[in-house]
């Protein structure tokens, strides 16, 4: 039994002063305590830590390359998607491992204690798979082995190059399966996390309307009867325009009407939504998939937080493209982005509840539903996803409540993290990682080779 000691800490029922929380052997919570005497070194301010709910840990390694104008004055998504195909070309398994395991040391260095890795990164650049058909997926189960980080694997099914359901073209073909492969290729990623340690989950992501037909859709949800199921949902005005034009509604209101979609069920980026839309789809409780960060970078829109949140839709928060892997930035980004659109000030708070506390409950219960992993709080039964702020830190220093986590939110980083656990493992101590230099010699073996010839 592992014993943490903190001067206070955010429970299920809210703040409590000198807190000790008991782990067991298992890594759950087997027992909170309030009022008990200091023990131990460890002091601070104790929190869950959730999970980081949409990951494509490979595009780590393009962090700045893709930051230039091209010749096409209205450059966006769709010509950095072109420049990513080219890089991902040349990944090779052992590439994949070592990306995938500096961000999940990142991720939890960065206050997640989960990695939720929306995984499309499949076969040989090709298009033939490996001899071994989930050889992709067990490398980002390797990785999770060297980083200790809780992982929600969910491979993608990716059949089509559009709507119109023409061939994938050259740098998707790594992507591809039909729904029999995938079948296959899911069962060989279930048994790579079924040897990982208990608290590990495997989930589907068909990738979105745009890249999944109809019959893939209807076919692809029974592979998956227990876990999350997550998919990539009116994120751009063109994706909008090609599912309008080719499935008669708008994405939103297409899977509302023709998938089983509920609380299983986690939607990505949702920047394109009419306020109708909005509604409609909170009242589902399926969680929404914020990646701001990203969102902010690739120019996607601003996700309607203000009318998803007051309607009682459930939040998380991932890093998507990994450019910059920081809790505390994407809840900052995701109230400022509010801010900005409203003219507002404190765009997400509620009446009684301040900005900081309402993200950062809001992503922790959400993001703990999205990676199928429990309630997201510090309680007993739940798993013991935890991080520790150092409370004498410059900017926290003499605040109490909820006021800590609008400081972390405004003006916060992972300098403020000392220490984080995933399911009772303690990986980060110190504000670093257990295993930091290991897994960046490695990283600088494989990666930067691979980045100079570009």
């Amino acid at each position: 039994m592992d014993r943490i000691w903190a001067e206070r800490a955010l429970l299920a029922d809210g703040w409590a002063s000198d807190v000790c929380v008991t782990i067991s052997p298992t890594g759950r919570i087997a027992e909170v305590e309030r009022g008990v005497a200091p023990t131990g070194a460890r002091r601070g301010v104790l929190l869950h830590a959730p999970a980081n709910c949409h990951s494509h840990a490979f595009q780590r390694a393009m962090a700045g390359l893709t930051e230039k104008r091209g010749d096409d004055p209205s450059d966006s998504f769709w010509t950095w998607r072109r420049l990513m195909y080219r890089f991902l070309d040349q990944l090779t398994p052992d590439h994949v491992q070592a990306v995938a395991a500096l961000v999940q040391m990142e991720m939890l260095e960065a206050g997640y204690a989960t990695n939720v890795e929306f995984h499309y990164l499949h076969h040989r650049p090709d298009g033939l798979p490996y001899d071994r058909l989930a050889e992709m997926s067990d490398r980002i189960a390797a990785a999770s082995c060297e980083s200790g980080i809780g992982l929600s694997l969910l491979p993608v099914l990716y059949q089509y190059g559009g709507c119109d359901q023409r061939p994938l073209g050259p740098g998707q073909r790594r992507f591809g399966n039909d729904i029999d492969q995938f079948a296959r290729l899911l069962s060989e990623a279930g048994a790579a996390v079924s040897n990982l340690p208990a608290d590990a989950r495997i989930g589907i992501a068909p990738h979105s309307l745009r890249a999944v037909g109809r019959d893939g859709l209807r076919d692809v949800v029974p592979l998956c009867p227990e876990g999350p199921i997550h998919m990539h949902l009116a994120e751009q005005i063109p994706e909008v325009d090609e599912v309008q034009a080719a499935w008669g509604a708008r994405p939103v209101d297409w899977a509302l009407e023709n998938l089983p979609i509920d609380d299983r069920w986690c939607l990505i980026h949702l920047t394109q939504m009419t306020p109708d839309e909005t509604v409609a789809l909170a009242k589902t409780g399926a969680v929404a998939g914020l990646c701001p960060i990203t969102e902010s970078n690739l120019g996607d829109g601003i996700f309607d937080g203000v009318r998803w949140m007051n309607a009682g839709g459930h939040i998380a928060l991932g890093s998507d493209s990994d450019i910059l892997i920081s809790l505390a930035e994407e809840m900052r980004v995701l109230d400022h982005s509010q801010r900005l659109r409203d003219h507002s000030r404190a765009a997400l708070a509620a009446t009684g509840v301040s900005t900081g506390r309402r993200i950062f409950d809001a992503v922790c219960t959400g993001g703990a539903r999205a990676a199928g992993r429990g309630a997201g709080l510090i309680e007993v039964g739940e798993w013991a996803d935890l991080l520790m702020l150092e409370s004498g830190h410059i900017d926290l220093c003499g605040l109490t409540g909820d006021t800590v986590l609008d400081t972390f939110v405004v003006s916060g980083g992972k300098e403020m993290i000392t220490d984080v656990w995933s399911a009772g493992r303690h990986l980060v101590r110190d504000g670093r990682h257990i295993n930091r230099d290991n897994i960046i010699a490695t990283y600088r073996d494989l990666i930067l080779p691979l980045r100079q010839g570009l």
